[in-house]
């Protein structure tokens, strides 16, 4: 009888998992218990400074002396301190155009905490200034202020990257900003960074949710409550005073107002010859921030590589551990349990763990393992940037970071799909474990959402070491072909950074234990190779990586 695919694969992973060198069954079941666990009412939404973040940390501690890891940190411990400072904004905002006022409401209109760590800032009388998609990338022979001197005045400027469209084909241009796939030009973090370093008084994005790829009630849940920065003795540094979002609506009144379309600004925007357009009106803004110094932890334990000639190299697994917290203003459960956002993730770190650490020891890796659990990623990928920034271990003796963002929660699927697929010669690696799984792997299916460039990896990327971060399969043995998509649309609409994000009665993470023995997979052939991953010529990275090698 011929057996159908799911049982094919099925049928076919007891075998994988049995082979000599490959460790002892990983557990859907742990994975599950685990989430449970960490999204619970007990660890309430994992707030950095909270005493859910004190729960969470007790609890990865505890799991990680259980399963026999070492600690992570040199110093004895499981923990790296991580010095935040938490920032309440309270702000208001309007414009003004021939003597009438624009108010703006907000929450309902706008968004604007700011990340100086100061009590107070303000601006009156700004000029307003559309500076189109607010990007300067001299690659692409682009430049959206045009050397318009923007000191002291507030920009706003639209989400993503200029869509230029190749007149030959009528589709997005691959060779600009990387055409369907966001590049980092297209980020917030990046628009707010260029229009500090041009010295504006404040920027305000225009959210719109399709290029956004998330709601605007994204944007109040994550930014209008208590947001956090690194301490750091330049408390003001590369941070702009008002870091704003404009709803769609609150835009177009104030294109309207100021006698302008904003359909017709946004069109002349894609252009490259595109100026920028004074408005007319003047902002006025303050904010009164309620600052607290927030002693946050990343969580670290350590895997002793083997070979004592290699075991002062590292391969590193990250997963941020931290979600929103409770927000008392909201009716009913005030809990964002991140579930999936990132209990699930968290969970196959540790599963991750005890694999590892189950191994005989003829079948441990020759270098060492480190798995790291990072703090404030909601917040701005803190936790990893202030290990990149102060790393526990060298960065020039740590081969890659393999990052967990999420797990597939349902079954198991014939594919995968690599984040950035093409950065470092870790796809390949990643392409041949797949293979063993029988298992292809996909291109990211929405490279639009700018993912390469929102979780924990990119931290490391960006200071130059190879990363790695592979997501979920979309096609589900034995569902329809449709069925993966519209886990990620139902997900996006109505779970995510919601407090919806709850485990959910369906969920089995079968699918998570067959990625889970995938990144297993590639850590250990990264662990044991003869030769280091590297950038691809051309990344955006790889400078740094080679200058940091070239170091005696």
């Amino acid at each position: 009888m011929k057996l159908a695919p799911r049982l094919l694969l099925l049928a076919a992973l007891p075998a994988l998992l049995a082979r000599a060198d490959s460790p002892p069954a990983l557990s859907a079941a742990r994975i599950l218990e685990r989430t449970k666990i960490l999204a619970s009412d007990a660890f309430e939404g994992r707030a950095p400074g909270s005493p859910g973040e004190d729960k969470t940390v007790a609890y990865l501690v505890h799991e990680f002396q259980r399963l026999g890891l070492q600690p992570g940190n040199p110093d004895g411990t499981y923990v790296q301190n991580v010095p935040l400072v938490g920032i309440t904004s309270a702000p208001t905002l309007s414009f003004t155009h021939d003597g009438i006022t624009i108010p703006m409401e907000s929450i309902n209109d706008f968004v604007g905490p700011s990340s100086r760590l100061v009590p107070h800032v303000a601006a009156r009388d700004s000029d307003v200034v559309f500076v189109g998609y607010g990007v300067v990338a001299p690659e692409y022979g682009w430049d959206d202020y045009k050397g318009v001197d923007v000191r002291g005045k507030t920009v706003v400027m639209l989400i993503n990257d200029p869509p230029v469209v190749d007149p030959a084909t009528g589709q997005l241009d691959p060779k600009v900003f990387g055409g369907k796939a966001m590049t980092y030009y297209g980020r917030w973090t990046y628009k707010y960074e260029i229009a500090a370093a041009k010295g504006a008084a404040a920027c305000l994005i225009v959210h719109e949710t399709g290029p956004a790829a998330y709601p605007f009630a994204v944007v109040i849940g994550s930014r209008s409550r208590e947001n956090f920065e690194i301490s750091a003795l330049d408390q003001n540094a590369g941070h702009i005073a008002l870091e704003g979002w404009l709803t769609l609506d609150a835009a177009r009144r104030l294109c309207c107002s100021c006698g302008q379309d904003y359909d017709q600004l946004k069109a002349s925007a894609v252009r490259r010859d595109f100026r920028p357009v004074f408005l007319g009106a003047k902002a006025s803004f303050t904010v009164e921030n309620t600052l607290r110094n927030v002693a946050s932890r990343n969580v670290v334990a350590l895997l002793p590589g083997s070979d004592p000639r290699l075991r002062h190299e590292y391969v590193v697994y990250t997963a941020h551990w931290d979600h929103l917290g409770r927000d008392p203003r909201l009716p009913g459960d005030p809990i964002f349990h991140g579930a999936a956002d990132n209990a699930a993730g968290v969970a196959v770190l540790l599963e991750l763990a005890q694999a590892y650490q189950a191994l005989p020891a003829p079948q441990r890796p020759k270098r060492s393992i480190l798995f790291l659990s990072v703090t404030a990623e909601e917040k701005g990928l803190l936790g990893s940037r202030y290990y990149a920034q102060n790393p526990l271990y060298p960065l020039d003796h740590t081969l890659a970071d393999i990052n967990m963002d999420g797990a597939n929660q349902y079954g198991p699927t014939t594919d995968l799909a690599a984040i950035g697929y093409g950065a470092s010669t870790i796809d390949d690696i990643g392409t041949a474990v797949a293979q063993s799984q029988g298992r292809t792997m996909e291109p990211e299916s929405h490279p639009e959402f700018g993912s390469y460039y929102r979780s924990d990896h990119f931290e490391f990327a960006k200071v130059g070491v190879p990363s790695y971060y592979a997501k979920s399969g979309k096609h589900f043995i034995g569902r329809p072909a449709e069925y993966g998509e519209k886990l990620i649309q139902d997900y996006i609409a109505n779970r995510y950074h919601k407090v919806t994000d709850t485990v959910q009665p369906d969920w089995t993470f079968e699918g998570a234990a067959q990625d889970t023995a995938f990144l297993l997979e590639v850590g250990r052939r990264i662990a044991d190779g003869d030769t280091w991953p590297e950038w691809r010529p051309g990344n955006e990275f790889k400078a740094r990586r080679d200058a940091m090698l070239k170091k005696p």
